[in-house]
């Protein structure tokens, strides 16, 4: 009895512990990012909090990941909007995180590369736009921390474009619980308690502070920010979803995955079935610029596509794994055209026909009529 109520001692410390080291993290990336937190905005693969009274919304988001089986790579598109002048985009990585701006066409090229193939299939009677109807439209994994390594440590911190970088770690459950009561700063409920399952992991974060390139009073947040760009150690093709939990409104996920087979998420984590709307294996020779650079040689790219109507029942993060086959596919757009015999529409040479026989027939029958009487 005294050894089972020992372990359960150890055993609500422990949990205490691991609260205790969720709060390190949530107070060391309010100081580090210098406000106080206000409601919080999930997004695809991390939480959103903008500055104090004011709001922000994830209009879009697109991400692009390159995995060699050893390196994780992520960079990060979002478009926002709102009255917000500053926010924090707080990301959890398995792993120590080199952080750089990433190029603004890599998404124009994947989403180019990835279009549906345009297909013609004719059609018989006129639509509208077609004669003679009038129309004006057209067609249209972590290592375990050192020994010793502080308890919360601030790895990095830089500037990059009009973002504010830090990379924070959190090893030891018991440090700095003082900070909550002398700085004062707090992540909302739904966020901080999302957060708890990487602390238990001992996952790393990057805390970036986002502002607006134009400073002054008025000046907000808004339109499509620069790219940011992740890179990691990680066995595992990992994306970060967990922290969506804490989304109000139902969320979109684009993902472009740069990896040396066709790779698949192997469970729908809570939302519809993932979608891949493009899989196909390119040399260097067929990737544009920023998708050669990204890839780094021959890739297979697989772009995946998936609705969560109630994020709060997401279950964790994404993983991705080899799919069954490297079985290639895009999507085919089918265009109308009027099919045409020698240049005239077939339906006309039809109907013009049928009326010509028509008349002959008629002619023929008047005349033998007339030669009867």
């Amino acid at each position: 009895m005294i050894k089972a109520g020992i372990r359960g001692s150890r055993a609500v410390g422990a949990l205490v512990g691991r609260r205790r080291a969720l709060w390190v993290v949530v107070l060391v990336v309010a100081a580090q990012l210098g406000f106080v937190a206000w409601p919080a905005y999930a997004c695809g693969c991390g939480g959103m909090v903008p500055s104090a009274r004011s709001r922000i919304a994830v209009d879009r988001e697109v991400s692009a990941v390159r995995w060699d089986g050893r390196t994780e790579q992520i960079v990060m598109s979002l478009t926002v909007s709102g009255d917000a002048p500053e926010a924090a985009w707080i990301m959890p990585v398995p792993s120590r995180a080199d952080v750089k701006l990433g190029d603004r066409k890599l998404f124009d090229e994947l989403e180019a590369l990835a279009e549906p193939v345009p297909r013609e299939r004719t059609y018989f009677w006129p639509r509208d736009g077609d004669w003679p109807f009038d129309s004006s439209s057209d067609m249209a994994g972590a290592p375990p921390p050192s020994a010793t390594a502080p308890p919360v440590d601030v790895v990095g911190r830089e500037r990059l474009g009009p973002f504010d970088v830090a990379r924070l770690t959190a090893t030891d459950p018991d440090a700095l619980s003082g900070w909550l009561k002398k700085n004062g700063f707090a992540l909302p409920e739904r966020l901080s308690t999302e957060l708890e399952p990487y602390v238990e992991r001992e996952w790393e974060y990057v805390a970036v502070k986002l502002a607006p390139e134009e400073t002054g009073e008025g000046a907000a947040l808004g339109g499509t920010l620069d790219p940011l760009h992740l890179t990691f150690a990680s066995d595992t093709l990992v994306y970060p979803m967990r922290l969506s939990r804490a989304a109000t409104q139902p969320q979109s996920l684009g993902l472009y995955v740069l990896a040396p087979h066709r790779m698949e998420p192997r469970s729908a984590i809570g939302g519809e079935r993932p979608e891949v709307t493009y899989a196909k294996r390119l040399t260097a020779g067929e990737q544009p610029g920023a998708v050669r650079k990204l890839a780094g040689g021959e890739t297979y790219v697989t772009a995946v596509e998936q609705f969560f109507p109630r994020p709060q029942q997401i279950i964790g993060d994404h993983v991705l794994a080899r799919a069954s086959s490297d079985e290639e596919f895009q999507r085919v757009r089918y265009e109308g055209t009027l099919l045409r015999w020698g240049g005239m529409p077939a339906w006309l040479v039809t109907v013009g026909g049928a009326l010509v026989v028509l008349a002959a027939g008629t002619t023929l029958l008047v005349r033998r009529e007339r030669a009867r009487s």
